[in-house]
């Protein structure tokens, strides 16, 4: 019989062994190779955002002769100052907050519930459920038949609803949470069955909680949607309090690139050769600085959430 300091000194020789081993010529290739590319693949990843910072930072002249890369040249504040002073950006601001929270929040309830349900196999109709959902993945109204529903039939124009409403459900991420409920363990909802516990109550206590990792992926996609979304504001909203931050910056870049204030002609030269990477960087700092601390969760949710098709 094998004691318990023969298996010690058994796995011990073992860690031994592995010690000695000397790599081959071809691990270490591999290496060296793979630290290559992965190098290219991060300064190629990273350089776009450290130029975008360098151009808010620098002066227009150095812009317009090409001189910025990663480092600011002709250090200035005027653009930064002139949008983070401007009352009608954080107005902006709010209502993309806004439209993001609330169309996230109805968003995630829509497709959670819908997948759960078309992920349970007593599910009448699943097949055609599922059906009608890809559908609408190859074909749609159109753009002319989209704006009549909203803004004629709906009467949603001018209002958070035309925003938030029309794109709440994503096909591919209902296909996505549809396919993690699938792998879901059987045994731990018919065990919450047998205790008296509802189908709501299994849902929102025992899958949900259970779920973390592809409900924040699907945050995030969704968050993103509805932050850099524009179009959708540009159709169906008239009224300059409810822009989004998007379709603010739109006007100033526009406003940017036009012909400069005679009165103010030096801001006006300033705002126009850094406008751009200005309100770009704005635009982009909240999802920067929300996405390390999901990223574990992203990852693994998508990984999850594919397994199975």
């Amino acid at each position: 019989m094998v004691t318990e300091l023969d298996a010690d000194l058994d796995l011990a020789a073992v860690r031994s062994s592995l010690t000695q081993v000397k790599d081959t010529k071809g691990t270490i290739a591999f290496r060296i190779i793979n630290g290559v590319i992965l190098t290219v693949i991060t300064v190629v990843t990273l350089y776009p955002f450290v130029n975008l910072i360098a151009k808010a930072f620098s002066g227009e002249g150095f812009i317009a002769a090409g001189e910025v890369n990663l480092i600011p040249r002709g250090f200035n504040l005027v653009t930064i100052k002139v949008v983070l002073t401007d009352p009608w950006f954080w107005i902006s601001y709010k209502n993309t907050l806004m439209y993001t929270i609330v169309g996230t929040a109805i968003s995630m309830f829509l497709t959670t519930t819908f997948a759960y349900a078309i992920s349970r196999p007593r599910l009448k109709g699943k097949n055609l459920f599922i059906g009608l959902a890809v559908f609408t993945m190859f074909f749609s109204g159109g753009l002319i038949p989209n704006y009549l529903l909203v803004a004629q039939w709906l009467h949603m124009r001018n209002t958070i609803w035309a925003i938030v409403l029309p794109g709440a459900l994503s096909v591919f991420n209902l296909l996505v949470m549809k396919s993690f409920f699938e792998g879901f363990p059987r045994e731990l909802e018919e065990a919450a069955e047998l205790d008296g516990m509802t189908q709501y109550g299994v849902f929102f206590r025992i899958v949900l909680p259970l779920s973390k990792a592809v409900l924040a992926t699907m945050v995030l996609f969704y968050a993103v949607a509805y932050w850099n979304d524009w179009f959708a504001a540009f159709m169906y909203l008239d009224k300059k309090e409810m822009f989004p931050v998007m379709i603010y910056l739109r006007n100033l870049i526009a406003s940017a690139t036009g012909a400069p204030d005679p009165g103010n002609a030096a801001d006006s030269v300033q705002i126009g050769a850094n406008i751009q990477a200005v309100t770009m960087l704005l635009t982009v700092l909240p999802i920067m600085a929300v996405y390390p601390f999901i990223q574990k969760y992203f990852v693994s949710g998508v990984m999850l959430g594919s397994v199975k098709g």
